[in-house]
């Protein structure tokens, strides 16, 4: 391979780590386009009666922990979310009530914690991209140095060259990766916000 021709493509691409990033500087490791926000705000996501009197009772309940980890679980589509939520809101106006301000509490908690999870692993993987930007420039700019001497030590600079290889393939996949995760904290958004509207719409 003649890494003459891709040195510059390496180093622009390892630049776009930088460049890349968020402009807010509050957080300096959030990888995505998506602005980042925290927390959920309960008043962006529930319209029903205040959930101060339960906040974390829901956990007491071992029916109501078992399908708020049912709910919460990305792999269980929504409409057989919001099926089992309409399929266990019975009882009278004043069970539903009582029931679904657990349920949402619940639900609540335990999404925002997993929002949180996600975007600090990230954060986590951003800081790990950087690292490698940093390696990859430096085996870069040491791969010149060693095309450039005379005699060129064409052994180091195979092995160098391979090294690069396998390094960029690392730093693309995670690239790929933070691409298709940065959407994942506006699904759990959206999810819960759904979630939420059909406890809502049960308790009525």
């Amino acid at each position: 391979m003649n890494w003459r021709t891709t040195m510059g493509a390496l180093l622009a691409m390892t630049a776009s780590v930088e460049f890349g990033l968020a402009a807010d500087p509050r957080y300096p490791d959030w990888p995505c386009v998506q602005a980042k926000v925290p927390e959920i705000s309960l008043a962006a996501v529930w319209a029903g009666p205040p959930l101060d009197d339960v906040s974390n009772k829901w956990k007491d309940d071992a029916k109501v922990t078992a399908l708020v980890t049912k709910l919460a679980a990305r792999r269980t589509p929504l409409e057989e979310a919001q099926k089992a939520i309409t399929e266990y809101l019975a009882g009278s106006t004043t069970e539903k009530t009582m029931t679904g301000k657990l349920l949402f509490a619940g639900l609540f908690d335990t999404l925002n914690a997993q929002r949180s999870s996600v975007m600090n692993g990230l954060e986590r993987v951003m800081r790990k991209q950087r690292q490698a930007a940093d390696k990859i420039r430096s085996d870069t700019l040491a791969l010149q140095a060693l095309q450039d001497a005379s005699p060129p030590d064409q052994p180091r600079i195979d092995e160098l060259g391979n090294q690069l290889v396998w390094e960029t393939r690392i730093f693309e996949d995670r690239r790929r990766v933070i691409t298709f995760v940065c959407d994942v904290p506006t699904a759990i958004d959206q999810r819960l916000f759904a979630l939420g509207r059909t406890i809502q719409q049960e308790m009525e």
